[in-house]
C-alpha cells in the first residue's frame, strides 16, 4: 500500500517500484546509502555526516520548485514497502541529457537497477527527450551491465578527474 508522499509526489513507476519526489523522511535511507563506501566508491568516493546529508537532501528538495531547475533526483521506492531504497537522477542539459540511478546496497542484485533504468528511459521519452547519456566508472561491473542490457551505446572511453577509465553511453530514444 502506497503512503501519502508516494501517492502525492509520484513521477513514474515501474512493475515493482516507484519514483516519486524525495521528502525529508528520506533522511535516514539517504544518509545511510550515502555513507556507505561501496555504494558511493564510483561517484565521488567521500562519505559525509547525517548533518551533512540532510543538507543536501533539503537542497536537492528545494530544487524541485526552481523554475530553471535541470537537476533532479527521484526517490526510488518499492511498491510492496514504500520506504526509500534508492534515487535516480536526471540532468537535463541543452546537448544531453545524463541519467544515474543508486541503491541501498541491500537492494543489489535483485533486478531494481535494470527496471529503474527501463523505467527512466521511458520517462525521458514521455518528457520529449532525444537523447540519454549515462557514464560509469569501469570497474562498476553492474552498472556497466545494466546500460548493456538496456541498449545503450558505448562512445567513448577516458580516464577520468580521479585517474579511473570511464565509459559514455548513449541511448537515442
Amino acid at each position: 500500500m502506497a503512503d501519502k508522499s508516494t501517492i502525492l509526489f509520484m513521477i513514474f513507476e515501474t512493475e515493482n517500484l516507484i519514483v516519486r519526489k524525495l521528502v525529508l523522511e528520506d533522511l535516514s535511507g539517504f544518509h545511510k546509502m550515502q555513507r556507505n563506501m561501496n555504494v558511493m566508491k564510483f561517484v565521488d568516493g567521500n562519505v559525509k555526516t547525517f548533518k551533512e546529508h540532510k543538507k543536501e537532501l533539503k537542497s536537492l528538495i528545494d530544487k524541485y520548485n526552481l523554475p530553471n531547475n535541470n537537476f533532479w533526483i527521484y526517490a526510488v521506492v518499492t511498491k510492496k514497502d514504500p520506504k526509500f531504497i534508492g534515487t535516480v537522477a536526471l540532468i537535463k542539459e541543452s546537448l544531453e541529457n545524463e541519467i544515474g540511478y543508486r541503491f541501498l546496497e541491500k537492494y543489489w542484485n535483485l533486478g531494481f537497477g535494470s527496471e529503474i533504468c527501463k523505467g527512466l528511459l521511458l520517462y525521458c521519452k514521455q518528457i520529449n527527450l532525444k537523447k540519454i547519456v549515462a557514464y560509469v566508472v569501469d570497474k562498476n561491473k553492474a552498472s556497466v551491465k545494466i546500460l548493456e542490457k538496456n541498449n545503450f551505446i558505448l562512445v567513448d572511453k577516458f580516464i577520468n578527474e580521479d585517474k579511473d577509465q570511464e565509459s559514455k553511453y548513449i541511448f537515442n530514444l
